[in-house]
């Protein structure tokens, strides 16, 4: 049924439900980002540039053979990126400003082709993870430089999703989920002091920079067994809020709620942070298919 076809987009308004145009593409349509601003739609080999509001087109990119869709992208108009994948050979990052339409920096991120991308809301930050899964590593967007690695694991696994949480003043948050069936959460802001310590001492200054940067320091929170192994899942940051810490008035604490969905179940939970501890303390379970709003059009564009 054409109504079906992988290759037609349609635009509706959220607050009436009314049809507002449909497009038609050559072929599928592998994934598809908005914000008030831009409209990307990606295909296999080519990505639409297109104003939101007239729907004109503004830009192409003609890309390598993207056959999972991937790609990643902020939606703040004062830092609006679009992360595309630059090799099939290896882990490299094309990015690039949606509002001034222009080619912004490539990074070389993985030796492995890119498994998952990811851009926090503000475009400070890309994450991304290879088809080795075992590292994931995040540059800063300005200066495409490597602010941290994270080790996920020594065994490889398949990063099914990575997610910034919508913190603004508060410590970054990364999540990962992967074919462990895991969910790992990174903090990015308690790594500063510890980083600047390790690049500075002499054991830092003397490492190669593979050893160096397996040993970039992480906190790190795993929820083992969250899914079971193999079955596809996303996890999205719902929420950070402020946790005042009676222990330390010196030590930043804040609470992180992520939805991790999957095509069996919906988890919810809540985790507490500071500088030295994650803690888990809230886990519900539903078996019904639930999805937020983020989390599914992520996974129907990966399924499409």
């Amino acid at each position: 049924m054409p109504s079906l076809s992988p290759r037609r987009l349609c635009l509706f308004n959220t607050t009436t439900g009314a049809p507002l145009r449909e497009m038609t593409f050559l072929t599928s349509i592998l994934a598809v980002r908005l914000n008030r601003k831009r409209l990307v739609v990606v295909l296999q080999e080519k990505t639409y540039i297109y104003d939101s509001n007239s729907l004109s087109m503004l830009d192409t990119i003609d890309t390598v053979p993207n056959l999972k869709g991937l790609c990643a992208f902020s939606p703040s108009l004062e830092g609006c990126f679009l992360a595309l994948p630059a090799s099939t050979a290896k882990g490299a990052v094309l990015v690039y400003n949606v509002m001034e339409l222009q080619l912004h920096c490539e990074i070389d991120a993985h030796r492995s082709p890119l498994a998952a991308i990811a851009l926090s809301s503000n475009g400070k930050y890309i994450a991304t993870a290879s088809e080795q899964g075992t590292i994931i590593r995040v540059h800063l967007v300005s200066e495409a430089t490597k602010s941290y690695s994270f080790r996920r694991g020594t065994c490889p696994s398949t990063i099914f999703s990575l997610s910034f949480a919508p913190s603004l003043q508060l410590p970054d948050i990364l999540v990962a989920t992967s074919s462990s069936g895991s969910v790992h959460i990174f903090s990015l802001g308690f790594e500063t002091n510890q980083r600047t310590k390790m690049s500075g001492s002499f054991l830092g200054s003397i490492l190669p920079y593979s050893v160096n940067d397996a040993l970039d320091p992480a906190h790190h929170h795993v929820l083992h067994n969250a899914v079971s192994a193999g079955v596809r899942s996303y996890a999205v940051v719902r929420k950070v809020d402020k946790v005042a810490d009676s222990s330390s008035s010196e030590i930043a604490s804040c609470r992180n709620i992520p939805s991790l969905s999957t095509a069996r179940t919906s988890l919810h939970g809540a985790w507490s942070v500071n500088s030295t501890l994650w803690q888990s303390f809230q886990v519900m379970r539903k078996p019904h298919d639930t999805f937020n709003g983020r989390t599914s059009i992520e996974r129907s564009c990966c399924n499409t």
